[in-house]
């Protein structure tokens, strides 16, 4: 079981992961433009997780995933997938879909994330 981990790391690892998915690399300017933060920001939360050993740099400085940091941002990841597709197929924009996904993925439970990720696949909602 992982570690309780904060709302900001949770954003931070998420972020990498979605970058690393468009791009196929993560630099710390891509994080600090993706979360609309500062360099400095990005430096501190970036030596916090590597600390914590969810995150390592390459000689490059190119950010990576450890093993612990790619479940908590896949699971992330995974229930801002899914609720930005049930809310857009009850009619939201895309783009307000997502915003309100990334306002509840970190806070709802995992019972009813289970429920809801139930629903939609026996609603054919979500694609996950």
């Amino acid at each position: 079981m992982a570690m309780e981990i904060h709302q900001s790391a949770e954003d931070y690892l998420e972020a990498i992961l979605m970058i690393k998915e468009k791009k196929g690399y993560v630099r710390s300017i891509d994080v600090a433009n993706q979360l609309g933060v500062s360099k400095p920001s990005v430096s501190y939360a970036t030596k916090r997780l590597r600390e914590n050993g969810y995150i390592s740099f390459n000689e490059d400085g190119m950010i990576s995933l450890t093993d612990s940091g790619m479940e908590i941002a896949s699971k992330i990841y995974t229930r801002h997938k899914v609720l930005t597709q049930i809310f857009t197929s009850l009619g939201v924009d895309e783009k307000t879909a997502a915003e309100d996904a990334c306002k509840i993925e970190h806070d709802l439970s995992p019972q009813t994330f289970d429920a809801l990720l139930e629903y939609a696949k026996k609603s054919g909602l979500a694609t996950i």
